[in-house]
């Protein structure tokens, strides 16, 4: 009797549709949670294998892929016996943990939604990265939700790079990533030959718990500190950025030679008789795109072709496998950690000028007013007619400069074209309500030792617009392919901003006179109109910042949830193969539809493209992360002779401990703490972004101008302290070339 009853618990509603996306179907992540739910207590592995009636290699196999990916995605957990327990979102939460250098963190929970509060207590357990479930245990002082750990499900460090310290006779390695917020402790026979200042790699051989620090063991020597040269090397080991090729990836790489075999070439569309061609920056080695444009009677036919890496980059080889460890090449000022080895990224897929490539095409006809009328994709091969420059483009377009347009006489139908056409969409982005962020970039120029000599602003010109524009286009045209055909793919997705956000940012906007139309949660068109109403006002640039701080950070998705700050509902990342993975699973999912696949054969489903979409996502922020971190270092390093000089600068962020102060023309921050402010006590006013004078009244508001003396620069901080002055700021000394 009790075996019947077994098999009556064990009809999965869910059957069909398992069996309709497997070969091997097993049960769905629905029936595992209510198995789960139904049993008294945790059940192992084991046990649930025996009451799901499982016995075969593969289907256990498939059954514990299915329960990591679950765990993954929060809807279970595993506790320290290696039992399961399903996880009710009303209750538990499971999501990655930022933590902050001074002890508190936050969790990002994989729903989404806002980040919860972690005070410095849970954080004792954690370190930067961990993914854990926490449940909502109340609300903080500040109306956050605040949480508990329940489980730590991922430790995200394996080793530490950082300064090796000694205090009361107790050795401990000061982590470089400020976010490691506790120190590493290090016994006396771990050391491995290290000294005191030394920056060194430990391995992490005890992770933190409530009651103890984490212990680690000193395995690499980088060099000493403040050695000239170092803070790359460093950065890339404090968030453990690979960037040594294993020998197979080397081997393989090889393999593929440097020019494009002629039998690659078949069975694909010939398009070397069109005048393609790359529009890149100065220094730009890695030619992911090409473009060409031509008038018809309906309006416009955009040629966009972009190289071909899945051809060459095959699922579950080396090369592969390194591509996903890495998810993105990584672009430090002087020097490039590529995703694919140079071979391949500055050789075989780049479309090099004058020289066969291998390239899927996506073809675009648009009417008059710039509307996609039809999209196609198909495998080509291209012949790029010329390597251009931003700034040579803009010289041909907009100055119609004689010389370059005869240098590039054949070419120059085609790029007027593409020009035409890119203020076409400029119009059509416009009226769609795309937000448009004017900020200033900025380009660091080296003298000799590695040292910067001076900081620029990079222009950007209608060429970097009309690219833009194109590889928006063909992003689109990319996500609508998949989407129509059902494959898994991953998504560009920008979520619309919290209601919190938005409640405090029409506060902020209320007090300038200002508001922010539609509903609860406004949309992009709010956004732009806005912007658009502000842009003759001296305060423009503070509210932009205002207004880009209430946005959500953009992530990778399989699940098609829009582009709030381009206003499009369905938006990829196709145009950068070689140093995007994201781009490259797009390119695998259009392919295999080329070739006739449905999603049921395709390599990937939807629960194994979550999780590349969050590896993607975690590895983007951490690239960014480590150029930021090395950007702050040389900055530092390049005021360090400035110290006692005073300079005007512009108020970019307003805290409760202080001002961080942009120097005019020197594109370098700092933080004027609020104890070196004009005396007096002053009340921080998030919503004002603003610190007032009790006493005194004085305000100090975001985007003010004001004078600040440079006082003191630490480059283990990556700090600058400034000081408020109150008058004028003298002329700064030229800076010698060196």
């Amino acid at each position: 009797m009790p075996r019947k009853k077994d098999k009556k618990n064990l009809k999965d509603p869910y059957a069909k549709r398992e069996s309709e996306r497997y070969e091997n179907p097993i049960p769905s992540r629905e029936f595992i949670l209510e198995t789960l739910a139904a049993h008294a207590g945790p059940m192992t592995f084991e046990r649930l294998q025996e009451k799901l009636q499982l016995s075969d290699p593969d289907s256990t196999e498939a059954l514990y892929r299915r329960l990591g990916a679950m765990i993954r995605d929060g809807q279970i957990i595993k506790n320290r016996r290696e039992g399961y327990i399903p996880v009710y979102e009303k209750d538990l939460i499971s999501g990655r943990v930022i933590a902050h250098p001074d002890g508190f963190g936050f969790l990002t929970p994989d729903e989404g939604g806002d980040d919860i509060f972690l005070s410095g207590s849970e954080m004792r357990s954690l370190l930067h990265g961990d993914r854990a479930v926490i449940r909502i245990k109340g609300v903080d002082r500040r109306g956050r939700n605040e949480g508990a750990l329940i489980e730590v499900i991922e430790r995200a460090n394996q080793t530490v790079v950082g300064r090796l310290a000694m205090e009361s006779g107790a050795y401990f390695l000061m982590a470089d990533n400020k976010r490691i917020h506790q120190d590493i402790i290090i016994p006396p026979d771990q050391l491995g030959g290290a000294s005191t200042d030394q920056i060194v790699i430990a391995a992490i051989t005890q992770q933190p718990t409530r009651r103890h620090p984490p212990l680690g063991k000193v395995i690499e020597v980088l060099g000493h500190h403040m050695m000239p040269g170092l803070e790359i090397d460093v950065a890339l080991y404090a968030h453990n950025i690979p960037f040594k090729w294993p020998d197979d990836v080397n081997r393989e790489a090889a393999k593929l030679g440097i020019e494009v075999a002629e039998a690659d070439k078949q069975g694909r569309t010939d398009y070397r008789d069109k005048p393609f061609v790359t529009i890149d920056g100065e220094d730009a080695r890695d030619f992911d795109d090409a473009v060409y444009a031509e008038r018809t009677k309906s309006g416009w036919r955009l040629f966009v072709a972009i190289a071909d890496v899945s051809h060459y980059v095959q699922p579950g080889s080396a090369l592969d496998d390194e591509a996903a460890r890495r998810g993105t090449s990584v672009y430090f000022p002087g020097r490039v950690v590529p995703m694919l080895p140079e071979i391949i990224s500055n050789g075989l897929c780049s479309l090099n000028p004058h020289a066969d490539r291998l390239a899927l095409v996506c073809e675009l006809s648009l009417n008059k007013a710039g509307k996609i009328t039809r999209s196609t994709f198909k495998a080509g091969v291209i012949c790029s007619h010329a390597r251009l420059t931003y700034n040579e483009v803009a010289k041909i377009l907009i100055n119609k400069n004689k010389t370059l347009r005869k240098k590039h006489k054949a070419l120059t139908p085609s790029l007027d074209t593409l020009y035409e056409l890119y203020k076409v969409l400029q119009n059509v982005r416009e009226k769609r309500g795309a937000i448009d962020f004017e900020t200033v970039e900025t380009r660091i120029e080296f003298g000799s030792e590695k040292k910067i000599e001076t900081i620029v602003p990079v222009e950007r010109n209608d060429a970097h617009k009309l690219i833009e524009e194109c590889m928006i286009l063909a992003n689109i045209a990319a996500a609508r392919f998949i989407t129509r055909h059902k494959v898994p793919g991953l998504y560009r997705v920008h979520e619309r901003p919290s209601e919190r956000k938005v409640e405090e940012l029409r506060q902020f906007l209320g007090e300038r006179g200002l508001a922010l139309e539609g509903d609860v949660i406004p949309n992009p068109e709010d956004y732009a109109r806005l912007m658009h109403s502000i842009e003759q006002r001296a305060d423009n640039k503070m509210i932009q910042t205002v207004l880009l701080r209430s946005l959500r950070q953009a992530i990778y998705s399989p699940k098609n949830e829009g582009h709030f700050g381009l206003a499009l509902e369905c938006y990829a990342h196709f145009t950068s193969p070689i140093r995007r993975y994201p781009d490259l699973l797009l390119h695998r999912a259009i392919h295999h539809i080329l070739a006739g696949g449905r999603a049921k054969n395709f390599i990937y489903d939807s629960e194994q493209m979550a999780g590349l979409g969050e590896n993607c996502s975690t590895y983007e922020r951490r690239a960014d992360e480590a150029t930021w971190d090395v950007i702050a270092w040389l900055k530092c390093e390049y005021m360090r002779d400035r110290v006692g000089e005073v300079f005007p600068g512009i108020i970019t962020s307003v805290t409760s401990f202080g001002l961080f102060v942009e120097l005019d023309g020197i594109y370098t921050e700092g933080l004027a703490h609020i104890t070196s402010l004009p005396k007096d006590y002053y009340r921080f006013e998030a919503v004002k972004h603003a610190l007032i004078g009790e006493r005194t009244g004085r305000r100090f508001y975001l985007g003010d101008a004001i004078n600040v003396q440079i006082v003191r620069v630490d480059l283990d901080e990556r700090k600058i302290d400034l000081e408020v002055i109150t008058k004028p700021a003298k002329k700064r000394r030229s800076r010698k070339k060196h």
